[in-house]
């Protein structure tokens, strides 16, 4: 079997699994990689904090100036910063792609919106950072739902969606219904220790 080598070591070292491919992998090391991975360090504020946002980065797989902004516009949002930064990664097209259990990783949804095989009101849009608002459909383009990955995805395959998102999943069709509150978001992240990292 080969190992997906890249994302188990970044998995081991910001302490997540990141695909589920990895938990098997991260589950038999759930230590950082490298020959000092076992030892206990104690960790600054700043590194901690640092480790936090590039955990927040990996699981959008997303790039600094990406996650920056977003940051940005919650600060301006006027709610509480780290929810609201959440809020905003959640509304990209493809983690909702995600969510809806269309893809299986972050990093496939991705392909999918940049391969053109996704559909939001209708017209295709290729930019994964697309962000919707409430109201909004989505829906896999009718020439790409007979590709084997569409196939699995209307099986059910994939994580069920959560409320804040109305799926037929059989029609690849999912609708935004409202802002998902931060406990319905399956993020690993202390969104309190990003703002400050930004904040600082």
């Amino acid at each position: 079997m080969n190992t997906p080598r890249p994302k188990v070591r970044l998995s081991r070292a910001l302490g997540i699994p990141l695909t589920p491919k990895c938990v098997q992998y991260f589950e038999r090391r759930p230590y950082p990689p490298g020959e000092h991975g076992r030892k206990r360090r104690k960790d600054s504020d700043y590194s901690t904090r640092l480790k936090e946002k590039q955990r927040l980065r990996a699981q959008y797989d997303i790039s600094e100036t990406q996650l920056r902004a977003a940051f940005d516009r919650a600060k301006r949002s006027g709610g509480k910063t780290g929810e609201a930064l959440i809020q905003d990664l959640e509304s990209r097209l493809d983690a909702t792609v995600l969510r809806a259990g269309f893809a299986r990783t972050i990093y496939q949804a991705r392909q999918f919106v940049s391969h053109q095989h996704v559909l939001v009101n209708g017209k295709r849009v290729d930019r994964p950072s697309y962000r919707l608002e409430p109201g909004d459909f989505i829906e896999v383009a009718e020439k790409s739902k007979h590709k084997e990955p569409f196939l699995v995805a209307a099986s059910g395959a994939h994580a069920e969606a959560p409320a804040y998102l109305e799926v037929r999943l059989a029609d690849l069709v999912a609708r935004v219904e409202r802002t998902p509150g931060r406990d319905e978001v399956p993020v690993i992240c202390q969104e309190q220790l990003v703002v400050e990292y930004y904040s600082r």
